[in-house]
């Protein structure tokens, strides 16, 4: 690999880190060469010597913020004692992870790419598999609360997870649109009103 054009002091992992916060604000193909390599503090062919291409980057940098970003969200599913804490845990950190100020709002991960063509199938392909093990998620913890007796034994997980999933891809978009956490929050309200319906006469 080639080191011509490198900083001496180049840090991979910080680089990555400003260029996760490029694609994040701007998505994968508003995020030019150029403004990575500049967030990066690096040229161009620094970049494509330490990444590959811009694809391999954006897929590194998502696998980044899987890791970093929405970890704590994720967390309150096995965290929380009953499946509904669960889910309004779950919803109400998205509220607050999405609506801070100090980052890009909303979310890479349902924001990132949308429209697949050739040149960016792969990037597709690797945040709808991103977005499906979050709804695995979700109905895993679902399925959880039909098990231990919290929600009925004909409770639909899967449709109840594919809402809630769905409630927090709008508040991304929400969010991206200048929402505040207050108006989130709202939305999380909202949804929450919705689970005595979806679990019938089974308090949670």
């Amino acid at each position: 690999m080639s080191e011509r054009g490198r900083p001496r002091t180049f840090d991979r992992t910080a680089a990555l880190r400003r260029a996760m916060d490029v694609f994040w604000a701007k998505g994968y193909e508003g995020a030019s060469i150029s403004d990575l390599a500049a967030a990066m503090g690096i040229n161009s062919p620094s970049l494509y010597a330490a990444y590959g291409s811009k694809e391999a980057l954006f897929l590194e940098a998502t696998d980044l913020y899987s890791r970093v970003e929405g970890a704590d969200i994720w967390l309150a599913l096995e965290e929380a004692p009953t499946a509904r804490l669960a889910i309004e845990r779950f919803l109400r950190r998205t509220a607050k992870a999405y609506s801070q100020t100090d980052r890009p709002r909303g979310c890479l991960i349902a924001l990132g790419a949308l429209h697949e063509d050739s040149s960016r199938g792969a990037i597709c392909t690797d945040l709808r598999r991103r977005r499906a093990e979050n709804l695995a998620a979700l109905k895993k913890r679902l399925e959880r609360g039909v098990a231990e007796g919290e929600l009925p034994a004909g409770f639909d997980c899967r449709a109840a997870a594919t809402f809630f999933a769905t409630v927090q891809h709008g508040m991304s978009i929400q969010a991206r649109d200048g929402a505040s956490r207050a108006a989130l929050l709202a939305t999380v309200a909202g949804a929450m009103a919705a689970w005595k319906t979806m679990a019938g006469s089974v308090e949670a």
